[in-house]
């Protein structure tokens, strides 16, 4: 059961890094296509400037819940790798704990706030703010999920690795 579970995982992995991929080249052709209006047309046009930002935003939040993982997150090293393998499950219980009471929290506020932007649409494309800024709802949650596993993991896991700074890595 935990092979297909992997499989599933690493399908759904894959498939968040697609579209955090498309988010990208639409942003990137946006962007190419503003300079080329701008500067080579000497039309300036303000739509692309929305899709830009949009894209920057979804992607950001997008690839922060789906795409990173928790190894590639950014953490004080020095503090993670100068501890023994015990007060690194420690640390990570209760960064885990600090973490979920911050998002679970805010979670019924951050609803109602994105829920409330239904009042207001982007100037050029008329995108309502509450679809605009759903994704860090999606965000907020996929983050809760997370450290409830890393919280899981931490407690009844086994014991975190020795940590190596010569194999500390962007992820890549």
């Amino acid at each position: 059961m935990p092979t297909r579970f992997a499989k599933i995982g690493g399908w759904l992995r894959r498939r968040a890094e697609n579209v955090a991929a498309l988010m990208l080249a639409v942003m990137f052709l946006a962007f190419m296509a503003q300079i080329v209006f701008r500067y080579v047309l000497n039309l300036p046009i303000g739509w692309t400037s929305e899709v830009t930002l949009i894209m920057w935003l979804w992607l950001v939040l997008w690839g922060a819940a789906f795409v990173v993982t928790e190894r590639e997150e950014i953490r004080f090293d020095i503090v993670y790798g100068a501890v023994s393998s015990k007060a690194r499950r420690i640390l990570a219980v209760v960064f885990s704990l600090a973490l979920l009471a911050i998002y679970t929290f805010s979670l019924p506020a951050v609803v109602d706030y994105v829920t409330f932007m239904k009042v207001q649409s982007t100037a050029y494309l008329k995108i309502r703010f509450d679809a605009l800024f759903s994704i860090y709802v999606i965000f907020a949650v996929a983050i809760i999920l997370r450290y409830l596993w890393i919280l899981w993991a931490a407690i009844t896991g086994p014991e975190p690795e020795d940590f190596d700074p010569t194999k500390a890595s962007s992820g890549v």
